[in-house]
């Protein structure tokens, strides 16, 4: 890791794509990882944090410091995603039971002293999964959020509309309303939405690559790929499934990647038809001061490339 490597903390709740995006963060010495805190969401908070564990332990990282969070969302009941990443949260491969540790600290309590103990502008929040520990933390601490130095956040989409209902995007819907406080804080915000993720779409050429790595590395994501294309491939018709949050970890690493626009995104969090939808004022035409920066095209081979690279690292 270099001195200028970029600090981050990764809020998320594995689920495959989750476990890719980490061993991609992990293998990547332009960050500097300060903790990785769980979230309920794709599955349970147990199972979040249990899998976080492996994925680290699968990278033989266990200097990483993993932080429990919220078991909940804010003002709803929890709502999981079991019917595509498996009872577990990364059904597809059988990893060792974890050892290593859980911190004592709740991850809200972490984002917190992390925030105010770094220096100003300097830490980057990326959120994989819904984002009630970051709206928790700016509940409980107003201060933290004009020191952060931006947050990129998987989530939303327009053109492409929701993947969990008609209008909204499953990180959205779980927590609306700890997503409309994000997008309220002044926070320098990028989305990486289903417009962008949809395209980032896996092919059997590479999954066949991954395998011939001969790494532990290399055919867990192989086998968690095999696993969660079925439902997408089953969805929509695709010869591949759209690894949603390796983005967020592409992005950060090459935004030459991708491209966007700033405009102003709202959360819609009463209508029951369109809960979690993302308002996303695309053509300018609200009046509304743009709050995010949003994502709306890749390079898919570039990010491929990218992602591929950094998974050889792995040696074991």
């Amino acid at each position: 890791m270099s001195s200028t490597a970029q600090k981050i903390i990764i809020d998320t709740d594995p689920g495959q794509d989750d476990g890719v995006a980490i061993l991609f963060a992990l293998a990547s010495k332009e960050l500097d990882i300060l903790g990785i805190t769980t979230v309920a969401g794709n599955v349970p908070l147990a199972l979040t944090s249990q899998n976080a564990r492996m994925i680290c332990e699968l990278a033989e990282r266990t200097d990483i410091k993993i932080f429990v969070g919220c078991d909940a969302p804010l003002n709803k009941p929890l709502v999981t995603a079991e019917n595509i990443h498996g009872k577990t949260g990364l059904d597809g491969i059988t990893l060792p039971e974890p050892t290593m540790p859980l911190q004592s600290m709740h991850s809200v309590d972490f984002i917190i002293e992390t925030l105010r103990r770094e220096p100003e502008k300097t830490v980057t929040l990326c959120t994989l999964g819904p984002m009630t520990n970051i709206a928790t933390a700016f509940l409980k601490a107003p201060d933290i959020a004009p020191r952060i130095k931006k947050i990129i956040a998987m989530g939303g989409g327009f053109f492409e509309g929701g993947n969990i209902t008609p209008a909204a995007e499953f990180n959205m819907f779980v927590d609306p309303d700890a997503a409309k406080i994000v997008l309220a804080a002044g926070v320098d915000l990028t989305l990486v939405p289903l417009d962008v993720t949809h395209f980032a779409l896996t092919s059997q050429e590479w999954i066949k690559n991954l395998r011939a790595l001969n790494t532990k590395v290399g055919e867990a994501v192989a086998s968690w790929t095999d696993f969660f294309e079925r439902y997408d491939k089953e969805k929509y018709g695709s010869a591949g499934a759209p690894l949603h949050d390796p983005c967020v970890i592409g992005y950060l690493l090459r935004p030459e990647l991708f491209t966007g626009r700033h405009i102003n995104v709202e959360i819609e969090t009463e209508s029951p038809l369109t809960a979690g939808a993302t308002v996303a004022d695309w053509w300018r035409v609200t009046g509304r001061p743009a709050n995010a920066f949003f994502l709306n095209t890749i390079d898919r081979d570039g990010f491929f490339e990218l992602l591929t690279e950094r998974l050889s690292l792995y040696k074991y």
